[in-house]
């Protein structure tokens, strides 16, 4: 950062900010009208002379000798919202902007590469990072000045976005040398090193990695470290994992706690299914609103697998809502999922989703159910958010409300359904959040993995079609002569698709051929990894975010720690163990523990950051167990014997199925005296086969190995 810039407008998102100002925007549209994502549309009536990232900005940039303001953040949300509409939408700061620099707009959803490299760039220089991102580049895009929110005047503190305007335009100005000096350096700090040789993979790290995370539960609420308080659906997963590894009941304890937390939370809807981004205080009491797809995919799936370890009802009524919301709200026209709904509405955070006690009365018509209602979901005059409205939460156990009112507890749990159902309604009939309905290929290949396994293990084929119809969408719309695209909008396609893309894909299309039987899926599947080799890897220095092809930025991105998302080396390396189980090419898992071996003893540090790796170095320490199941889709025999595999939580595992042959792991493989026939192996060592489901179930007890 150049000296002087930094001292003068470090800024941080002050809590509770508010007090948005709107005034009129521009008549005429800037250029993002042009623009198919719904976050740069929603800026295409500021009075700021808004570019979309690309050449014409930085041509701009050069031609006129002026610095460029580059504003990265996403649809959902919320403090970009208000930074929109406190500057962006205030005449005299755009036209500040517009005076000193060529404006740049960037949703982060389509373009992850320019935001990481960016964000790293903020980090570098505050500190600190998140959303909105503002990052003053020279006209060569080299940041010299960044930071996050910004307010529109001086206050608390923080110096208002006029002022580090006008410092960050002096800096580029009249002291271009400190400018360029400060940048470069900064790039220095970008350029993603080489990686160690690492160790090789044990299980011993992975026990260490799971009795770390077990000492980082925060014991009584549940999750992770303090407020602001993230689900870390990754993290939760490898403790399900180190339950069924034998490491004993504390990290199922540990998992646990966490799962119940959160459920019970205010992070969760309690009335329309789904899960808000996080929460804000330490107890998931009050969330920050919008709903990811990112989120739900993977809190759907880990709550699918505590239920299939313990057989918990509740975890499975997570699922189900969580996968309905998802239906309900989030599904396009075609089968792809929208990237999320809005934490604000009535230009006010949270609107839709809180109460008081008089809106539940009139939801409710008054009487006893209003007043269940306001009991079991801590509705209380006082509230717990803005202007005495509660966000909904279960305080107490509905078994514990039952026994305090001496109610049956199966007749108390319908009848608390049925007024969240009343409650949803009603709530359906106010102004509903935006939605950013743009689809993106790694966050729906995440869906298609949570449905197409909550349908086969719940028994619900129309989780199955939905996961079909899913992966029907991307197969078409972003699949592009064998090329994964990033992302998709009424029939605009985004960049070419990230490494999390293609692999995330991959698995995705794994775990749907694993519901489905179908063949083609998988040889869909082992087309994308083969693709991630030649086009991602980097001999010598290993994976990379972003395609040999792709745009050229400052430095080429590689990320290795879990955002929300997991990391595409994360799901990469998934995908090479999965394929090695179904095919017995060990090359596949050679080319996974060329992403591992260099990040063991980061695993055992820091598994919390890296907790999708940690997951994936357990898929390659663990004994595998493959099985392969040979007989007709429509013979009754076949779905006993599939039923048997696929309730089970077993994530070691791989499920062939089909006609003999239709796979690798089904080659040489036939039917037993015509009937339909299981194949238990490890390693590809069977155990007799057999066509009788209780024995299937026997061969399946405990982990593989034992």
């Amino acid at each position: 950062m150049v000296s002087g810039v930094g001292d003068a407008c470090q800024t941080a998102v002050p809590e509770g900010a508010g007090g948005a100002r709107r005034v009129a925007s521009a008549l005429v549209a800037n250029r993002l009208a042009a623009e198919s994502s719904p976050y740069l549309r929603q800026h295409m009536e500021n009075p700021v002379d808004w570019y979309p990232w690309g050449e014409e900005a930085f041509r701009a940039a050069r031609d006129l000798d002026r610095p460029i303001l580059l504003s990265v953040g996403y649809s959902a949300c919320h403090w970009c919202h208000v930074m929109a509409h406190e500057c962006f939408e205030n005449t005299e700061i755009a036209a500040l902007m517009n005076d000193l620099f060529v404006n740049i707009k960037v949703d982060r959803e389509e373009r992850p590469d320019i935001d990481a490299v960016y964000m790293q760039a903020v980090q570098a220089m505050s500190g600190q990072g998140g959303w909105p991102m503002t990052v003053f580049l020279t006209a060569g895009a080299t940041p010299y000045f960044g930071g996050t929110y910004f307010p529109p005047v001086d206050r608390g503190g923080m110096h208002g976005f006029p002022t580090v305007l006008r410092a960050a335009h002096a800096a580029y100005r009249h002291r271009r040398d400190d400018v360029e000096r400060a940048g470069g350096e900064i790039i220095r700090t970008l350029a993603a090193p080489r990686l160690p040789d690492g160790e090789e993979p044990a299980v011993a790290t992975v026990s260490s990695a799971t009795a770390r995370l077990v000492e980082e539960t925060d014991r009584r609420h549940g999750g992770f470290g303090g407020p602001p308080k993230f689900p870390h659906p990754g993290a939760i997963e490898l403790l399900l994992r180190g339950s069924r590894l034998g490491d004993g009941p504390t990290p199922l304890e540990a998992a646990r706690i966490s799962l119940d937390a959160m459920r019970r939370g205010g992070i969760f809807d309690q009335i329309g299914g789904g899960f808000h981004r996080y929460s804000v205080d330490g107890q998931w009491s009050v969330p920050h609103f919008e709903k990811m797809l990112y989120d739900n995919a993977q809190l759907a799936l880990v709550y699918l697998h505590s239920h299939q370890i313990t057989g918990d009802g509740d975890d499975r009524q997570v699922v189900e809502t969580t996968l309905d919301y998802l239906v309900r709200e989030m599904l396009c026209p075609g089968g792809g999922f929208a990237s999320s709904q809005d934490a604000d509405s009535e230009s006010t955070e949270g609107r839709f989703f809180v109460w008081s006690p008089e809106e539940i009365g009139d939801a409710l018509g008054g009487g006893d159910d209003a007043e269940l209602a306001c009991r079991v979901f801590g509705v209380s005059s006082e509230g717990n958010f803005e202007h005495g409205r509660t966000v909904l939460s279960l305080p107490r156990a509905l078994d514990q409300v039952a026994v305090a009112l001496g109610a049956p507890v199966i007749e108390l749990r319908e009848r608390v359904a049925g007024i969240a159902r009343r409650l949803r309604d009603a709530r359906q009939r106010r102004a509903s959040p935006g939605r950013d309905d743009k689809v993106i290929t790694a966050w729906n290949a995440l869906a298609l993995r949570a449905f197409a396994e909550a349908g086969t293990a719940l028994g619900r084929p129309d989780y199955v079609e939905v996961a079909r119809n899913c992966a029907a969408f991307l197969r078409t719309e972003l699949v592009v002569q064998g090329r994964v695209r990033r992302s998709w909008r009424d029939g605009t396609i985004g960049v070419g698709g990230f490494l999390e893309d293609v692999a995330g894909l991959g698995d995705g299309l794994l775990a749907l051929y694993e519901a489905t039987g179908d063949p083609e899926l998988f040889e869909q599947a082992r087309d994308l990894a083969e693709d991630i080799p030649r086009r991602f890897l980097e001999p010598g220095t290993g994976y990379f975010d972003t395609a040999d092809d792709a745009e050229a930025l400052l430095v080429r991105p590689r990320r290795l720690e879990d955002t929300p998302v997991p990391a595409g080396q994360s799901m990469a390396a998934q995908l090479f163990l999965r394929l090695c189980g179904f095919s017995g090419d060990e090359r596949w898992r050679d080319r996974a523990l060329t992403i591992l071996r260099p990040m063991v003893p980061a695993i055992a540090r820091v598994p919390l950051m890296l907790s999708s790796l940690a997951c994936a170095l357990d898929q390659a320490v663990a004994p595998a167990r493959e099985i392969a199941i040979v007989g007709g889709a429509g013979d009754p025999g076949t779905r006993a014997l599939l039923a048997v595999a696929w309730r089970r939580y077993d994530p070691h595992r791989v499920l062939a199925w089909g006609a003999a042959g239709s796979v690798p792991l089904l080659a040489g493989r036939p039917l037993r005296d015509g009937r339909p026939t299981a194949y238990v192996c490890e390693h590809f060592a069977c155990r007799e086969p057999t066509g009788d489901p209780v024995l299937l179930s026997a061969q399946l007890e405990g982990p593989a190995g034992l």
